[in-house]
């Protein structure tokens, strides 16, 4: 976030006058009062890609990822003209354009919501006002929306005080809930302490978000908007908060974690894992590499045996700490003698411009390689490396790849003979993950494990 010196200066010059009198009252008939605003921006796009904000032509927030958002800025009245440019590739793309009239004393929350094909901001307009003594207080924005071409989503939400997990439903009266509303017509306020907020299909009883425990604390001031979930698990939304200072985010309670085991040690035998003292996968071959399961969010202890043998230790016990909402590839990489566990994090929301593709280097025999990505049949003779002189063990991370047909070849660094190559085809909305690595046993020849990343789920 970055605050242009001009414009700096002509708001320190907006508040020195605004201060001029301690009553907020100016006495002076040639001197106009000058307002002053607060304005917030919050992506709540779930398949758009990252955005660069602009405000009056100013970046004022750079590369904001899905249910990120900023803290407040401080702006004087009159007009605003807002642009979001969505980034592809090295490319930024304008997905939304308007102009935001600002009134003094308010907090304007412009959040970008739906789908990227119909992408829209939905601009709210609150009093910048103390929260009173003893409370908290809540602005809710319904940012999930139904199918199109209506898009409505009707809910009903439930906030109780908050009293132990499970407890029944509905102990409060149900508020109705439209996407782009706002709940109750404007800002909430609670005395602080421990609430749930639950959220069902009218008339339903299985609730489509469930926030567990949330404290509030004296003086707390969100913004919180209920985007679509992204993150696995049964519930159909997840609720940002754009705190004043930046954004967080209250899982659903039953929001997983994911996770994704591969042997891609070549010398190392059928191996068994572990997970807290019990058989998770058994005999695993090289190079074998599994699903992403979902799992409780919790701390596992994991080990790596010989399979059928599990004295024979190769890896572990250790504890892997995983996260709700967040997915992982645990990997066995490396020759036995030098046996590894690498911890992957993986991102796989998928955008719907572009496909996401990133590959890991677990080839130990290959060491540093270039990697080419070309069209389809095209030679590697006169083209550049796409990316160059990458380690054993190094992960590119996901780049941003039009949907289409492409020969991957691997060489080692500073050559064209080419190690690995495979021809793999990608679409638009696509999350992958390519592998090199070393030969099967009795075989000369490398190759890539293509893999899709994607949450198995039987909820």
């Amino acid at each position: 976030m970055n605050f242009v010196s001009k414009f700096a200066v002509v708001v320190s010059s907006a508040l020195v006058l605004a201060a001029c009198d301690s009553d907020n009252n100016n006495n002076r008939s040639d001197v106009p009062e000058i307002g002053i605003s607060k304005v917030q921006v919050l992506h709540g796009s779930p398949d758009a890609p990252a955005v660069n904000v602009y405000v009056n032509d100013l970046m004022v927030l750079n590369n904001v990822d899905y249910k990120q958002g900023s803290g407040r800025l401080t702006y004087v009245e009159g007009t605003a003209s807002v642009r979001v440019d969505g980034l592809v590739g090295d490319a930024a793309v304008p997905v939304i354009e308007a102009d935001v009239a600002i009134g003094g004393d308010q907090i304007y929350t412009i959040a970008a919501v739906n789908t990227v094909d119909a992408i829209e901001p939905v601009v709210v307009a609150q009093p910048d006002t103390p929260v009173s003594a003893g409370n908290a207080r809540l602005v809710v924005l319904h940012a999930t929306p139904g199918a199109a071409p209506e898009f409505s989503l009707p809910v009903e939400v439930y906030v109780d005080a908050y009293a132990e997990p499970n407890a029944p439903i509905g102990t409060s009266a149900p508020i109705p809930f439209d996407f782009k509303d706002v709940l109750t017509g404007g800002p909430i306020e609670l005395a602080a302490g421990d609430y749930q907020i639950r959220v069902t299909l009218p008339g339903g009883e299985v609730p489509v978000y469930d926030s567990g425990k949330v404290t509030l604390s004296e003086g707390d001031d969100f913004f919180l908007a209920a985007v679509p979930n992204v993150s696995g698990g049964p519930a159909a939304l997840t609720l940002v908060a754009l705190t004043g200072s930046g954004s967080a985010q209250f899982l659903d309670v039953r929001t997983p974690t994911g996770l994704r085991v591969g042997h891609l040690s070549p010398d190392t035998d059928p191996v068994d894992i572990l997970v807290n003292g019990g058989e998770y996968l058994g005999g695993v071959p090289y190079p074998a590499v599994t699903g992403i399961a979902a799992l409780p969010a919790d701390t596992y202890s994991v080990s790596i045996t010989d399979a059928g043998n599990p004295g024979a230790v190769a890896f572990g016990p250790a504890d892997l700490p995983l996260a709700a909402g967040t997915w992982y590839s645990v990997l066995a990489t490396d020759f036995n003698a030098n046996l590894a566990v690498k911890i992957l994090t993986d991102d796989p929301r998928p955008i719907s411009l572009f496909a996401k593709v990133r590959i890991y280097h677990a080839s130990p025999t290959a060491q540093n390689v270039d990697i080419y990505v070309t069209g389809e049949g095209v030679a590697i003779d006169d083209q550049m490396p796409l990316l160059s002189n990458v380690p054993f063990g190094a992960n590119t991370g996901y780049l941003a790849v039009p949907a289409g047909t492409y020969d991957v070849s691997v060489t080692p660094t500073g050559t064209k003979n080419i190690a690995i190559f495979e021809t793999i085809t990608i679409e638009n909305g696509g999350v992958y993950t390519a592998i090199a690595r070393d030969p099967v046993p009795g075989s000369d020849e490398f190759d890539l494990i293509v893999l899709a990343d994607v949450l198995e789920i039987n909820d």
